[in-house]
């Protein structure tokens, strides 16, 4: 097959010459050439889909992700721990507290510690009802791209309900920076269960109308079912993680193989498809939201008492009051803020379970205040890879349905 793009390298970046090609058929027809973002409303972001088209099928694609560069990973080196935090939360910027709760855990391994029950739990709530949001977000948008206008208002207002009592718990809707080395912010506001409560009433609500007016809609169906598939080798071939791999029916979930913040303690079922195509991935994340809220509502029911972070100066900033009040709590409140959490020399990698799939850190540690080297393997990234494989052989309409299953957030594709 001609390669569709040829570069040439010059001053000022590259310059991109599109060359179609014959087809070699009887009309002497020649493919055509279309271009979809880095400005597409459907691209979710700034990505670029170069394909190459015979008629309206899809015969070859370049798929470009090299448009965003924040540098997180440089940036986290150098900053101490604690102030990667809003760097995170910039990565998948719909669910950011997960990504918190990723980095933490990595450092914690890093110091050998674990945070107290209490804070875990918390954790592993604030992070369930993140993981909605995302799928909330996923699966609202793909509808309107469909033409369900109506079902993303019904997910947009669902989204809401859990935002604001993100925005109780954080003091913010999006990017909260709640985490802490060591454990968190601070505990859960008095009330926050009634209120967890009447929220996922509505989120249920919500989801049961959108399940009546889409799930079996017959345009739907026709548009979503045997597109963009995968087969559960390609999936595992291509490194794929979560929804996507678990609609090809690979049951993966880090929080089930390598459970971490006392998942083992939770009872939840992992949703996998069968024929791994964009119906698949529809139902794999409308079923796991369902999972999630089941997991918040036993995490509240068994609430451990107690501290929600690590009583260790060293670690966790001292209370005000000591901080004003003793020499002792001023000397560690100032050696902490300027020379951070100090891990030992040594390297750690952790994953958790993300909204996308496998969301991992690898940090290297010299003995200082900042990360040595911080890299993060970040779903959406590893996910653009089979993009290409998914689009091979459908209609341009296919691109973006598919497109809108992968979920690709911009902020994990910054390198």
């Amino acid at each position: 097959m001609t390669n569709l793009l040829n570069y040439d390298y010059g001053i000022g970046g590259v310059t991109t010459h599109f060359r179609s090609r014959e087809l070699g058929d009887d009309l002497h027809s020649e493919t055509m050439i279309l271009n979809m973002g880095p400005a597409h409303p459907a691209t979710h972001g700034t990505v670029r889909i170069v394909a190459e088209l015979s008629g309206e099928k899809i015969i070859d694609a370049d798929v470009e992700v090299g448009y965003l560069h924040r540098g997180f990973e440089k940036m986290s080196e150098t900053v101490d721990y604690n102030q990667v935090m809003p760097y995170a939360d910039r990565l998948n910027y719909v669910s950011p507290i997960i990504n918190n709760v990723g980095w933490c855990l990595a450092i914690e391994k890093l110091l050998d510690i674990e945070i107290p029950k209490r804070g875990q739990y918390i954790r592993v709530i604030m992070s369930e009802i993140s993981r909605i949001t995302d799928h909330l977000t996923c699966l609202g948008a793909s509808a309107m791209e469909l033409g369900a206008f109506t079902v993303m208002l019904y997910m947009i207002q669902a989204r809401e309900y859990l935002w604001d009592l993100i925005e109780e718990v954080t003091g913010a809707r999006l990017t909260i920076s709640y985490g802490r080395i060591g454990g968190l912010r601070h505990d859960l506001p008095a009330g926050f269960g009634e209120k967890m409560v009447e929220a996922f009433k509505g989120v249920r609500y919500h989801l049961a109308n959108c399940d009546r007016l889409l799930t079996r809609n017959r345009i739907f169906i026709d548009r979503m079912c045997d597109v963009g598939t995968l087969s559960a080798d390609d999936a595992i071939g291509y490194g794929l993680t979560g929804p996507l791999l678990r609609a090809s029916g690979v049951s993966y979930d880090v929080r089930k193989q390598f459970p971490y913040s006392s998942y083992e303690e939770f009872d939840f079922e992992v949703p996998v498809g069968s024929k791994g195509d964009n119906y698949d991935r529809f139902i794999v994340r409308f079923q796991e939201m369902e999972q999630s809220m089941k997991i918040c509502e036993q995490a509240m029911k068994n609430l451990p008492d107690g501290q929600v972070s690590v009583e260790d100066p060293r670690i966790m900033l001292v209370p005000k009051d000591e901080v004003y009040n003793s020499i002792d709590g001023m000397i560690n409140h100032f050696e902490l803020v300027i020379k951070g959490v100090q891990p030992p020399k040594g390297e750690v990698y952790f994953p958790v379970e993300g909204g996308n799939g496998e969301l991992g850190y690898y940090v290297v540690s010299d003995g200082s205040g900042r990360p040595y080297r911080a890299h993060v393997r970040a779903p959406s990234y590893i996910h653009m890879g089979a993009v290409r494989k998914m689009l091979l052989g459908y209609s341009i309409a296919d691109v973006v349905p598919t497109f809108g299953m992968v979920n690709m957030i911009g902020g994990e594709c910054d390198r």
